[in-house]
């Protein structure tokens, strides 16, 4: 049985779809949740789930090795970022080089970096003109949204569309592919 550990800093949308889709698989679990906000939505997924939890410790997390020991003890296979909001710190990524995975509400190189996050990326996105969006998964390095890509998905952009109805739209493409890509890289 492979170990999914999940960062998150929100609702936690992506980590119920990615614990539902390997609640029987029996090829992997989410062994732990972890979430740089106390009150995030996430939290309580993960105790509703029985699933561990770890609120983290911001100096901790950007200085020594307190979660990189503590993803190695749990055995854990893949790191998922699901709308987890800061940025990795370097130990983290070389220890799980190649193992820690991102998804991002809009297709990457644009619009991705530091505060483009949620609706900033659905208001740029609209504001810029574009006739499409969509999802980008990738692999994380030491940038902010720049490694390399696994898949990108899009829909179009309706000249009706606001910011919460794109996000709805990108959404629905999250939903559907980040546990298929998640199951694919653990096989």
């Amino acid at each position: 049985m492979k170990n999914i550990a999940i960062f998150a800093s929100g609702t936690g949308s992506n980590a119920q779809k990615i614990i539902d889709h390997f609640r029987s698989s029996g090829l992997a679990r989410v062994s732990v949740i972890l979430s740089n906000k106390a009150d995030a939505g996430v939290l309580t997924i993960a105790e509703r789930e029985q699933i561990p939890a770890v609120v983290i410790d911001k100096e901790q997390f950007f200085r020594g090795d307190t979660y990189v020991k503590l993803l190695q003890e749990l055995g854990t296979d893949l790191v998922v970022l699901a709308g987890f909001l800061w940025k990795v710190p370097a130990n983290l990524v070389q220890a799980f080089s190649g193992r820690i995975i991102n998804i991002h509400p809009a297709l990457l190189p644009k619009f991705g970096g530091k505060g483009m996050y949620g609706h900033f990326v659905h208001e740029a996105v609209l504001a810029a003109g574009e006739k499409e969006s969509g999802i980008t998964i990738h692999y994380v390095n030491e940038k902010y949204d720049d490694g390399g890509v696994i898949l990108q998905e899009r829909c179009a952009i309706l000249p009706e569309d606001t910011p919460d109805t794109l996000a709805r739209k990108v959404q629905v493409l999250e939903h559907q592919w980040f546990p298929l890509i998640v199951e694919r890289l653990l096989k």
